[in-house]
């Protein structure tokens, strides 16, 4: 059996291996980044044996899941497109969501699409075609769910569709699939924007829009932000009203500024307060799980220290003047963000998005011959002397 299908059984019939091995043999073999799990809402990293159109491939594929054994409704949220090789995309994780919807009791299925990060394929598109572009990755939904539903901890009735950006376009395509089980759609800033001379891709969006809504009798909640650098609130309208004179009428919630661009706020812990309200609402008149369930640990966090004033860059040891600069670039960005460095002088920051402190001590560690530390979180100085004679 080879070893990536031998990696996908071990997850299912052992759920409950411990995190802590699991990261460890992962990394030994070399088969997932220095991430670590979120041990408080059971994170796994599996290959998932998918059948696209009659061809094989595996998708990365994160999982959480609720303490037991189920079967527990599902979500499925599906991701957007970075710009660049989608190969060296990162594995999305939604943790904000997820951890909400654990707490809920549903399981959260996050499937890296056919040529995205680790997930075997190459990725393609139809360029302006905005329509077919979602159907294109509907097929990899529906690939992944058909493998998902097999495991004996979901339950095959009660399951959400969602996604972020090219992750709702493809959510509302798959919308039109009669697939058992499926109750309803999660847009977030759902769309495909393709810089360029000689693509009118906001006509064929809402173009897109209005054929998936001839085929659907799925309900849908929509979230799009008024500073949403790729579908403001004019587009939303525009995809609203398409959607809706096509025939299914869905909620959309137009909310206000975000942040510096609303098209993150699905991957924001402080995006919890705008889109938890309407979807517990919105859970509650389909029939589903809608109100916490269970009690979820809070991660683990290092405590405030009184090493410095938040502001002092001349306090950071080891760095250059490159260092002290890319310090003051972080000071101007907003939480959540954290700042890591190492006594071999470098350092790296993450805003934003699903874990950043982790994501800043992984960039750190990539290019640092020493171990990378957290030297601040948010508004908080975390380092103190007694972490400088460790490194040293």
């Amino acid at each position: 059996m080879p070893l990536q299908r031998l990696r996908h059984y071990f997850f299912l019939f052992f759920p409950a291996f411990t995190v802590t091995s699991l990261v460890l043999g992962l990394l030994n073999a070399g088969l997932v980044s220095a991430e670590s799990l979120d041990s408080t809402i059971n994170e796994q990293v599996t290959m998932l044996p998918v059948t696209v159109n009659g061809a094989a491939f595996e998708f990365e594929t994160t999982l959480f899941k609720p303490p037991g054994d189920g079967p527990f409704p599902l979500l499925i949220m599906n991701h957007g497109k970075e710009r660049g090789d989608p190969h060296k995309q990162k594995r999305d994780r939604f943790l904000a969501i997820s951890r909400e919807f654990v707490k809920r009791g549903y399981a959260v299925a996050i499937p890296m699409r056919r040529g995205f990060s680790r997930s075997t394929g190459s990725y393609t598109d139809f360029g302006c075609n905005m329509t077919e572009n979602g159907r294109l990755q509907a097929d990899d939904i529906e690939a992944a769910l058909t493998a998902l539903i097999k495991i004996s901890w979901i339950d095959r009735e009660q399951i959400i569709v969602g996604g972020q950006s090219y992750g709702g376009l493809a959510a509302m395509a798959f919308g039109m699939r009669p697939f058992p089980g499926v109750r309803a759609l999660l847009n977030f800033s759902g769309g495909l924007r393709i810089d360029g001379q000689g693509c009118d891709w906001k006509n064929s969006l809402v173009q897109a829009f209005a054929s998936y809504s001839k085929n659907t009798s799925l309900p849908s909640l929509w979230f799009y932000g008024e500073n949403d650098s790729y579908f403001d609130h004019n587009l939303a309208k525009r995809l609203y009203s398409a959607y809706q004179s096509a025939g299914f009428t869905p909620q959309l919630h137009a909310f206000g500024k975000f942040k510096n661009d609303a098209h993150g706020m699905a991957g924001s812990h402080d995006g919890v307060s705008i889109w938890l309200p309407e979807t517990e609402s919105f859970l509650h008149r389909v029939g589903l799980p809608a109100h916490p369930t269970i009690n979820v640990a809070k991660s683990v966090r290092p405590p405030a220290t009184n090493y410095s004033e938040l502001d002092n860059v001349s306090a950071l040891p080891y760095l250059s003047n490159t260092g002290r600069l890319g310090y003051r670039d972080y000071l101007k960005k907003t939480s959540p963000r954290a700042f890591a460095l190492s006594s071999s002088g470098q350092w790296s920051w993450a805003s934003e998005g699903d874990d950043p402190a982790d994501r800043a001590l992984v960039a750190c560690q990539k290019n640092s011959t020493t171990l990378c530390q957290l030297y601040s979180i948010d508004n908080d100085i975390v380092w103190s002397e007694s972490q400088i004679n460790k490194i040293n």
